[in-house]
């Protein structure tokens, strides 16, 4: 078998709509669109969500929230997980903890919530950190600096 004996399955291709050919072909004259309007003209048609005029969805139904643009959005890291991923007299660092996978990006910073129990004696260096974060690190021999 050559390059130029191969053909697509019996079936696997149809051939195009070969519209505007003449009254003969079934798609001559208008070419499927019908008579005038706006779908029957060239060019662009309408854009998304458009609703024919109407008042379109997104702006009929009511906003709600406020997003903050200057709100602080830190990346959180668990006690439970430095324990698992740290040994005993670690310095836990921000590039330690990226190193590590916990985190795959800082955002503004990295805080530490104080889930789970920490049984190693770890200096922990964050941006932010929670209360009882900050009292279990230092309630097993560690430290917690804020960076």
């Amino acid at each position: 078998m050559k390059l130029h004996d191969l053909s697509p399955a019996a079936g696997s291709t149809k051939a195009r709509k070969r519209i505007g050919r003449g009254p003969a072909s079934g798609q001559g004259k208008t070419a499927g669109k019908g008579h005038k309007g706006q779908l029957a003209r060239a060019g662009r048609g309408q854009r998304a969500g458009f609703e024919g005029g109407q008042m379109p969805l997104q702006r009929r139904i009511p906003k709600r929230g406020f997003n903050n643009i200057f709100a602080t959005e830190f990346a959180i890291v668990n006690l439970s997980t430095l324990d698992k991923n740290f040994n005993d007299g670690d310095t836990v660092t921000v590039e330690a903890i990226v190193e590590k996978g916990i985190i795959k990006k800082t955002l503004d910073g990295v805080k530490i919530l104080g889930q789970g129990e920490i049984s190693k004696k770890l200096t922990v260096q964050a941006n932010a950190f929670s209360e009882s974060a900050k009292t279990k690190i230092e309630a097993a021999g560690g430290k917690a600096e804020v960076i």
